[in-house]
């Protein structure tokens, strides 16, 4: 068996993350008598976010500060006098309540069901934790790594030690990591020597260097190529 070990990406590859910030956002924004709150901010929170995210990944800022920064700059933006530490923990408790899976995300589990499967996420651990456990997909991981955790986020290669200890493996060529993201999921595992497949259900347009070994516009085309480098 050429892979053994699939690690998978949680937001956007096997979890809808849009659709879970989308109804944690607005439940955070009612319950602080903002009804029109999502309309209203969400296109400037998603720019405050993307940047954040990106600073993460590069190590600019760390995770405990993003939860609250990124709404710290939303209010500031908007002019909100809305305390943001108190804010980001509302929201990250309704987060952690929504569980919205990725079409063929359990398709491509129960069929991969001879390979371990893993999750490796930079996030929260009791958000991640909570949405995972309450999914239909609870009981399908062999380990769960969390970056906030582990102490460090994927590109970084600290996550990947710390998940191949957990998994107590040492070949490479045995694993595969999938995942949405070019800089975080792609770049991580081209940095730590394993293959890679890229989920890229939007098309987006790879024009930033980073070379996946495999990309996939469905998340059920994983099951081929599997099943083809076993073949």
């Amino acid at each position: 068996m050429k892979y053994e070990i699939i690690l998978f990406d949680v937001d956007d590859t096997l979890f809808d993350f849009g659709m879970s910030e989308k109804k944690a956002l607005h439940k955070a924004f009612v319950e602080f008598g903002l009804p029109t709150g999502l309309v209203d901010y969400e296109a400037t929170y998603k720019e405050i976010s993307k940047v954040l995210w990106s600073d993460l990944e590069q190590g600019l800022i760390t995770l405990s500060e993003l939860k609250v920064e990124r709404f710290r700059r939303l209010f500031l933006a908007h002019e909100l006098e809305i305390d943001a530490d108190t804010f980001s923990r509302v929201y990250l408790g309704y987060l952690g309540n929504e569980t919205h899976l990725v079409q063929g995300a359990v398709e491509v589990c129960d069929n991969l069901a001879g390979c371990r499967l893993a999750i490796i996420t930079n996030g929260f651990t009791d958000v991640q934790t909570s949405r995972i456990e309450s999914s239909p997909l609870c009981h399908t991981f062999e380990h769960i790594i969390i970056s906030e955790e582990a102490g460090c986020q994927k590109p970084e290669k600290g996550i990947f030690d710390y998940a191949f200890s957990k998994l107590q493996v040492t070949d490479k060529a045995k694993v595969l990591i999938v995942g949405d993201s070019l800089t975080s999921d792609i770049q991580g595992g081209i940095n730590y020597g394993i293959d890679t497949c890229w989920f890229n259900p939007h098309r987006k347009e790879n024009n930033i260097g980073i070379k996946p070994t495999f990309e996939i516009r469905e998340l059920t085309d994983l099951i081929k190529v599997v099943g083809k480098m076993e073949s």
